[in-house]
């Protein structure tokens, strides 16, 4: 029987204002908040809000058994909470129902796998812990930020205990192979990679309006696939439903239809925690260098591709360690919201979509204003006197005493637990 995987991302970073090089040093507030409530208020009433609705009741008219799964980056996170509770509440409708799987991701959104091992494995704590907090189950699957995945990534993944990571199609790394196979990584067997097939995500993304799709056309070209592809993965941003893809262009009633003809075409919708589970690989994949789910390359260019960007980047993932050593709340949100993959993308000479900035060289001045007045604000709590050995020691320390604090406050909870069954 053929599987449906569903997967839908959600990501919104906080939008930078204008920020001048005298403001360095004096303005420590860095986001345009008029344009980042105006961005999520229209993405929320033209797509999250009528899109959860119907996947609710997708799930209910199927009794349970549409299935799909969400990666919502930590910056969205934070601005749902802050800017649309209500659309919160309907993801923790949707997560009761048991049909829904919620993803761990970096908590930033970041570039944080190329350029901090040590940064990557904290964010992808954080988020999972944020999900547990929001949704009451800890994340047992991972996507990295804009599908980035390569060995060593997903080797790190693996030492985080983690036994299923979604990635993209990528010709040059599939090669004859088809993407609708759960595969596992080169040299650790235990972690099953499952691959977005991009031409059926696309039709759906992108496509839908210009080819008049229908959802019995969708699901009959799925169905006329060769018999032993038995998993067919589509991933998206949730924008599809609704922004990207109108109201009025019928993709609402596309979506609601897709469950009735799957089922009549006797296909299964799967998790992709449980599918990895379920399914034996079909093989291994090497991808030595870094690939993406963005443009034909597939590789890191949109974020890489240029010497401003890496300027950027560099100089703010240089200053990791000592921010991890800050207990400054506000210091640390601003580390994490600075790191989001939009900031680098704008500064593209190529593919600078959603941009708010005049051009990529007006992008990386704004930016690097902002990463001058933070990094000044690092300094102030470690300077640069203190060198990277007593940092490391120094963090080593503190890692030390956050693992001992964690294991005496499980000790009591045990003793407190022995206590009240003595106690009844």
């Amino acid at each position: 029987m053929r599987n449906l995987c569903f997967y839908f991302q959600i990501h919104l970073p906080f939008r930078l204002k204008r920020y001048r090089f005298f403001e360095i040093g004096q303005d420590h507030y860095y986001y345009d908040d008029f344009q980042t409530e105006d961005r999520i208020r229209n993405v929320v009433e033209q797509s999250y809000l009528t899109a959860n609705r119907i996947i609710g009741d997708m799930i209910r008219s199927s009794n349970g058994k549409f299935h799909c799964a969400f990666s919502i980056s930590g910056p969205a996170l934070e601005q749902l909470e802050q800017y649309a509770p209500e659309v919160m509440d309907s993801f923790k409708e949707l997560s009761k129902t048991g049909s829904v799987e919620f993803l761990a991701e970096p908590f930033a959104h970041s570039l944080s796998s190329i350029f901090d091992a040590d940064e990557f494995e904290r964010q992808v704590k954080k988020h999972a812990d944020k999900i547990e907090e929001l949704f009451g189950k800890r994340p047992t699957a991972l996507v990295n930020a804009e599908m980035i995945y390569s060995d060593e990534i997903g080797e790190m993944v693996s030492k985080m205990g983690y036994k299923t990571m979604m990635i993209d199609e990528a010709k040059h790394i599939l090669g004859w192979k088809s993407p609708n196979f759960v595969y596992s990584h080169a040299y650790n067997p235990k972690l099953k990679l499952i691959v977005r097939n991009q031409k059926l995500s696309d039709d759906m993304a992108f496509r839908f309006s210009n080819n008049s799709l229908t959802a019995e056309a969708f699901i009959s070209s799925i169905a006329n696939l060769p018999a032993e592809e038995n998993t067919i993965t589509l991933g998206m941003g949730y924008e599809v439903f609704g922004m990207t893809q109108p109201a009025h262009t019928g993709i609402f009633d596309f979506l609601k239809a897709l469950p009735y003809h799957a089922m009549e075409q006797k296909m299964n919708f799967v998790l992709p925690s449980e599918h990895s589970k379920k399914s034996d690989s079909a093989g291994s994949l090497s991808v030595p260098c870094p690939i993406s789910w963005v443009g034909n390359d597939k590789d890191l260019t949109p974020w890489t591709g240029n010497d401003l960007q890496l300027e950027a980047l560099n100089k703010l993932y240089a200053v990791g360690e000592r921010v991890r050593l800050c207990s400054d709340k506000p210091l640390l949100l601003d580390w994490f919201l600075l790191q989001s993959t939009d900031h680098f993308r704008y500064m593209s000479h190529k593919d600078a979509h959603g941009t708010n900035f005049e051009s990529a060289y007006d992008a990386f001045m704004n930016y690097m204003n902002i990463l001058a007045d933070f990094i000044e604000r690092v300094k102030e709590q470690f300077p640069t006197s203190v060198d990277n050995e007593e940092l490391n020691e120094l963090l080593k320390t503190i890692n030390h005493l956050e693992i001992r604090n964690e294991q005496l406050e499980e000790e009591v909870k045990k003793l407190k637990s022995r206590k009240t069954k003595a106690v009844i």
